[in-house]
């Protein structure tokens, strides 16, 4: 079948709804400029020999929607391009799952991508991909965090170092000495002492003879 069958795709389209044997994925994508871009589409209850045909709808589904032919996949034969798009595009297969893939994309890509196949005499849509290109991708805002009031800490003085002379060896010796001399006195006195008490008593009994 020849590319131009979007216009029979287009003149069909308004009594038509996307169904779930074809099942396309990501349901929308964003994409930067000059970015390259992957669009799947699984035929699950279809054989893996049927034709694929990829759709580009620029603008919102109405009963003036243009719906441009971009690429047809053929089983065993060589795929089947747009020529004004073709060098952009490039169509996969992988057992039941095909892919559309989009290079070097540009704002002017945008918009809702289908993939078809032909039955007899029925048309079977994927229920479409919407891609976004855009120049900058936006940012997402990161969440505010709040700062927490800071505790204020009681820090205890700290203690102020005793300043005085080091002791030194002559200190510490004259310290000694100081205490010898202190108990050889105390010794002293106390020998003086119990001398004095003797002679007292001697004296007393002396005096009672």
């Amino acid at each position: 079948m020849q590319p131009r069958l979007w216009l029979l795709v287009a003149a069909q389209l308004a009594a038509l709804h996307g169904g779930s044997a074809l099942v396309q994925t990501p349901w929308s994508v964003m994409a930067q400029t000059n970015q390259t871009v992957m669009l799947s589409c699984e035929a699950k209850t279809f054989s893996t020999n049927i034709r694929i045909y990829w759709l580009r709808l620029r603008r919102a589904p109405s009963a003036d929607s243009h719906y441009e032919f971009l690429a047809l996949w053929i089983p065993n034969k060589s795929p089947v391009y747009d020529k004004e798009v073709g060098t952009l595009l490039t169509v996969l297969q992988n057992s039941s799952r095909h892919v559309l893939q989009l290079r070097h994309v540009k704002p002017e890509d945008s918009g809702v991508y289908f993939c078809m196949t032909v039955g007899n005499p029925d048309l079977t849509f994927g229920k479409g991909t919407r891609l976004s290109v855009v120049d900058v991708l936006p940012t997402t805002a990161q969440p505010t965090k709040k700062t927490k009031p800071k505790r204020k800490m009681c820090r205890l003085p700290n203690p102020v170092p005793l300043k005085g002379p080091a002791c030194t060896p002559l200190i510490i010796g004259l310290l000694v000495a100081g205490l010898l001399v202190l108990l050889v006195s105390l010794g002293v006195a106390v020998h003086l002492y119990c001398l004095q008490r003797r002679a007292r008593r001697r004296l007393i009994k002396q005096f009672y003879k």
